[in-house]
């Protein structure tokens, strides 16, 4: 399999450096190079990394099976839906596009011409994630917080696109359950589009979500809480530094053998929650601090794309699965958009 990466700022040399070595260690797939608008750019990366440089997307495509598109979220549409046209599987990053009707026209492309698209929410692939997805049980509260500085790259998308997407989508894949209601606030500051945002989208099984993500922050941070059910449990994941922490109340035939609490630090833990302990009922609080297994998150994703191009496996996070992830985006965008006009009519009628 030939594969070629489109646009390669930082996040495409990222994907040209990791192509390339999956590509030394499979023979039957092949970094076949790069493009980029900046020429000189795409030279400088095709010689750090050893591999080809195109003039043109349609010189790409003619040499590729395949193609990661890195651009900016607003040419994603554009380059996919050419690409798709010539029969290519896509690796999108994340956003998929920046509306819905985008996303559909892509998803009927991909059915049409039978390839395979693949979105690029890595937080999936995020070790701290995967080392607590057995022992969340069933999340019914998720607090997510994504704090970043500001950067001029992606002033064409708002912070919902831009940030909150990859919570969107976290939080999406793992409640399975319809959307009842979303609210929303933000504001813009220093570009044209929302810089700061906070949603709340509450679900039809009772769970309920609150995701805050801002660029304009002193300090990264990208953290996420989850309070389940089945079994009454807390997990604290720093998705920044791959650490995560779960306590559960299970029976104590349930509880874990490698990370037992002793009656002592329990009670500590337990004081620290609160008066919780007449509501136990005969189970113990089960401490879980695993280690994250150590990969490289886009590695990961990109063996998962060219396993399911191939065929070899179901495609990870789906066309169907970004366009979820947007249509989720438009509708906190359209929320802090009407809440933004009732508050500057309010306003003016207050003046009057």
């Amino acid at each position: 399999m030939k594969i070629g990466v489109i646009g390669v700022g930082k996040l495409g040399e990222f994907h040209t450096k990791l192509l390339a070595e999956i590509a030394r260690e499979q023979p039957a797939v092949t970094c076949a190079g790069v493009f980029d608008l900046d020429a000189a750019r795409a030279a400088e990366i095709a010689a750090r990394y050893g591999v080809g440089h195109f003039d043109s997307i349609d010189a790409l495509a003619e040499a590729c099976d395949a193609a990661v598109i890195a651009t900016t979220t607003s040419s994603h549409f554009a380059i996919a839906r050419d690409l798709l046209r010539k029969g290519l599987h896509l690796f999108i990053e994340k956003p998929i596009t920046t509306t819905v009707e985008e996303a559909d026209e892509l998803i009927g492309l991909e059915k049409e011409h039978g390839v395979t698209i693949q979105v690029g929410h890595i937080e999936r692939f995020n070790p701290a994630l995967r080392a607590v997805e057995a022992h969340i049980g069933r999340p019914m509260y998720i607090q997510a917080e994504r704090l970043s500085g500001f950067s001029r790259r992606v002033t064409d998308v708002s912070v919902v696109l831009d940030l909150m997407i990859h919570d969107i989508d976290l939080v999406l894949s793992l409640i399975d359950s319809d959307i009842r209601r979303i609210s929303a606030s933000g504001v813009r500051v220093f570009s044209n589009e929302l810089d700061m945002a906070t949603a709340r989208i509450d679900f039809m099984n009772g769970a309920t979500a609150n995701v805050t993500a801002s660029r304009l922050s002193r300090s990264r941070s990208r953290k996420l809480r989850f309070f389940g059910t089945n079994p009454k449990s807390y997990a604290s994941l720093d998705l920044t530094t791959g650490k995560s922490e779960v306590f559960r109340l299970v029976r104590p035939e349930e509880a874990s053998t490698k990370n037992p609490i002793k009656s002592f630090a329990a009670k500590k833990i337990l004081e620290s929650f609160g008066e919780i302990q007449e509501s136990m009922q005969g189970l113990v609080l089960d401490y879980i601090h695993p280690d994250p297994p150590k990969v490289n998150a886009l590695k990961d994703e990109l063996l998962h794309f060219i396993a399911a191009a191939r065929g070899e496996e179901t495609v990870s996070v789906s066309s169907l699965d970004g366009r979820r992830a947007i249509m989720v985006a438009a509708r906190i965008a359209e929320e802090i958009r009407a809440s933004t006009e009732a508050l500057r009519k309010a306003e003016g009628g207050l003046e009057d």
